[in-house]
C-alpha cells in the first residue's frame, strides 16, 4: 500500500509540472459542453433533454485526451521499465496511474458538473444525480482506459488505434450514466444505473490493472 501511494503522488507530482496536462482536458470539458446551447438551441426544455448525454460525452472524451499524459511520457524516457526492474509490480504501477488520472482530470470534472447543468437547464435533484455519477463513472474510465493506453503506447500514431480500442468499452459507462440523469430529470427511479455504475467500478477496478500490467509488459518488451 505504501508503495502505491508514493506512486501516485509521484505521478501527480510528474503530471502537474505541466500545467496543460491539467488544464486541457477540464478547459475541453467546459468548452464542448457550452457549446451546445449555442449550436442546438437555447430553449431550457431542450436543453434539459440533451443535457445528460452532453456532460457524458464530454466527460469521456475529456478523460480520453488525458490518458496519454499518464503513460506515454513514461513509457518514452524509461520511467515504466525502470520501474519494472526495480521490483514495483505492474498492478501497483496501473493502479496508482489510474488513481492520479481520476484525481488531476475526473474529479474536476465531477466538481464541476453541477455548473454545466445549472447551464444546460438540469434541475437540483438531476444535478446531484449526475455529480454522483461522474464520481461513479469517471474512476471506471480511467481504469479502462488504462488497458487501451498500455496496449497502444508503444506504438506509431497509437492515439487513433487507442480511441478505437477504448470507446466500445467506454460505451456501458456511458449509457448508464447518462440513463441515470436523464431518469433523474423526468422524476424516475435510477437506483438501478448508479448500482450499475457500481458495480462496474468494482469490476474494472479489480480486473483492469492486471490486463494492463499485462500489456504494458507486453509493449515495453
Amino acid at each position: 500500500m505504501s508503495v502505491t501511494i508514493s506512486l501516485i503522488k509521484r505521478e501527480i507530482s510528474v503530471v502537474m509540472r505541466s500545467q496543460s496536462e491539467f488544464i486541457y482536458p477540464l478547459a475541453f470539458f467546459v468548452m464542448v459542453t457550452s457549446m451546445f446551447p449555442l449550436a442546438v438551441t437555447p430553449e431550457p426544455l431542450q436543453l434539459a433533454f440533451i443535457a445528460p448525454g452532453v456532460i457524458w460525452v464530454a466527460a469521456l472524451l475529456s478523460l480520453l485526451l488525458s490518458l496519454h499524459a499518464f503513460y506515454q511520457a513514461d513509457y518514452e524516457d524509461g520511467s515504466l521499465e525502470q520501474l519494472l526492474l526495480s521490483g514495483v509490480s505492474g498492478y501497483s504501477i496501473i493502479v496508482a496511474k489510474a488513481f492520479a488520472n481520476w484525481i488531476v482530470t475526473g474529479l474536476p470534472l465531477v466538481i464541476m458538473a453541477p455548473f454545466i447543468g445549472l447551464l444546460l437547464n438540469l434541475d437540483a435533484e438531476a444535478n446531484l444525480v449526475a455529480m454522483f455519477a461522474l464520481l461513479l463513472g469517471t474512476p471506471s474510465l480511467c481504469f479502462i482506459g488504462a488497458i487501451g493506453m498500455c496496449l497502444t503506447m508503444g506504438l506509431r500514431n497509437g492515439g487513433v488505434l487507442l480511441t478505437i480500442l477504448v470507446l466500445p468499452l467506454f460505451i456501458p459507462v456511458l449509457i448508464f450514466g447518462a440513463s441515470c440523469v436523464e431518469a433523474a430529470s423526468v422524476g424516475r427511479l435510477y437506483n438501478g444505473q448508479l448500482a450499475v455504475l457500481g458495480a462496474i467500478l468494482i469490476f474494472s477496478a479489480m480486473l483492469a490493472p492486471f490486463a494492463a500490467s499485462v500489456a504494458m509488459k507486453i509493449s515495453i518488451d
